[in-house]
């Protein structure tokens, strides 16, 4: 534990109150809310109860109410994805969409996709933006063109190597266009697949359908590129298997065709030319190998990274995890060179693309879309899960008052009235440092859990 992790090295402030949180009566009480959302960093408070009655006899079953809690409120999970803002709830939104993709790669009958699945011909494709001037970079053994053979953590990697030549202005708006390019890929796509298999759109689609699932993530230079798991399935969805002719090979010709298709014009507007907004032409398409079958992309590896990304937004290329009103905020928050000049770009086209909500979305560096999206059929969905650890902990929470089990006995009904008020969001001072703390022991002891069920799954491997 190092020094800045202790109280005493605190802030006295900050120190004070965690002596007065820690030092309250219900401080138990308070760590176990807090256990329960994981540690959240920003906790939505609530004021209010819940009465549990049996309607048959009108006899209350169960009574809570917030007045006996900590500060009288009652606190959950925010559920923000971004791992900045809260790396607790970020920590179960990875998780999720850890399983919905890997739901769609190997199958989960119990999420709504069979095993069968794992057949599919599927790839990872990889669709980034073109170049918008030269940048610092690190290729293999190579030097940069500036020279110097750059280390990986490299501060100038991503940045260009005259900024006063690169086309920023181009680089956000491709951003902001992003989501359009990806949605005009999807309907190239279909339309290149019939193509190759010699068939109409109408005949195409009756036979075969196209699932994906996606993220969004930014390169160093701040550009916005997607990674997708794309599969062939059969004409009704993952539970019926695609035809003879839909293949890997044709499915990775069909993405490599529309994506050299895909075109978004942009109107000339003020200073600024018309433009014509292409995908990059580093374009990465790989099969995808159930069990890995000595493949380096396996269904695990995939799963993996792209909720590893789900996570993330713009802040790691440097910028800030929230909206900025004016370039003034900017020399405040000390955004570095490169960024700041991305978002300089948004709010200087904002009024020349009015539509585009630029000055909205600087923080993003100008990009306004959904950071993971999937098709209908691809997989559960975020929701599912969701609800799914919702009546999970339901059920827990019945067994722990003794209220009778629905699914056991389905005549022992029960109604249940709430009431909630919102009393805020957020931690005190001291509050955070002891939430934080939670969230790191939580998070250390899942390590310790995942590392012992790793070497037992070895030792059961060497003795079979």
């Amino acid at each position: 534990m190092t020094d800045t992790a202790t109280p005493a090295g605190l802030d006295p402030a900050t120190l004070a109150d965690v002596l007065r949180v820690a030092g309250s009566a219900d401080f138990d009480r308070w760590q176990e809310q807090i256990r329960r959302t994981g540690g959240c960093s920003d906790p939505i408070r609530l004021v209010g109860g819940t009465k549990t009655i049996d309607p048959a006899t009108k006899t209350v079953l169960h009574y809570y109410n917030t007045d006996e809690e900590p500060g009288g409120m009652l606190r959950i999970a925010c559920g923000n994805r971004r791992a900045s803002r809260c790396p607790a709830c970020a920590w179960t939104y990875a998780g999720d969409t850890y399983h919905l993709i890997r739901a769609g790669l190997t199958g989960d009958p119990a999420k709504g996709t069979p095993d069968t699945i794992r057949n599919h011909p599927r790839v990872f494709a990889t669709l980034t933006p073109p170049s918008f001037g030269p940048v610092h970079n690190r290729t293999g053994n190579r030097a940069c063109r500036c020279g110097i053979r750059h280390p990986e953590d490299a501060p100038e990697l991503g940045t260009p190597l005259d900024p006063d030549t690169y086309d920023y202005a181009g680089a956000v708006l491709w951003n902001n266009h992003a989501s359009d390019l990806w949605r005009y890929f999807t309907i190239y796509l279909r339309r290149e697949i019939a193509k190759r298999a010699s068939l109409t759109q109408k005949d195409a689609r009756e036979q075969s359908r196209v699932s994906f699932g996606k993220v969004a993530e930014y390169q160093k230079r701040g550009g916005i590129h997607f990674h997708a798991v794309i599969r062939f399935d059969g004409p009704d969805g993952p539970d019926s298997p695609p035809p003879a002719w839909a293949t890997v090979d044709l499915l990775t010709a069909a993405i490599r065709a529309a994506a050299d298709r895909v075109s978004v014009d942009v109107k000339p507007a003020g200073d600024q030319p018309a433009r014509v907004l292409r995908w990059g032409k580093q374009l990465d398409v790989r099969t995808i190998r159930a069990f890995g079958d000595g493949e380096e992309i396996t269904e695990q590896a995939v799963a993996s990274y792209l909720a590893k990304y789900a996570t993330k937004a713009a802040e790691t290329t440097g910028t800030i995890d929230r909206r900025i009103g004016n370039k003034e905020a900017l020399a405040l928050l000390d955004v570095p060179d490169h960024p700041r000049r991305l978002i300089e770009a948004c709010l200087d086209l904002h009024p020349l693309y009015p539509d585009r909500k630029l000055r909205d979305w600087a923080h993003m560096l100008g990009f306004r879309g959904h950071f993971s999206t999937k098709s209908r059929r691809y997989s559960t969905t975020l929701g599912a899960l969701r609800q799914t650890r919702a009546d999970y902990r339901a059920a827990q929470q019945r067994a722990a008052l003794g209220l009778p089990d629905p699914d056991e006995n389905p005549e022992a009904t029960t109604l249940t009235l709430a009431h909630w008020t919102y009393a805020g969001h957020g931690h005190t001072p001291g509050e955070s440092w002891l939430a934080a703390t939670i969230h790191r022991d939580i998070q250390q002891n899942r390590e310790i859990a995942r590392e012992e069920r790793h070497n037992q799954l070895a030792l059961e491997g060497a003795a079979a």
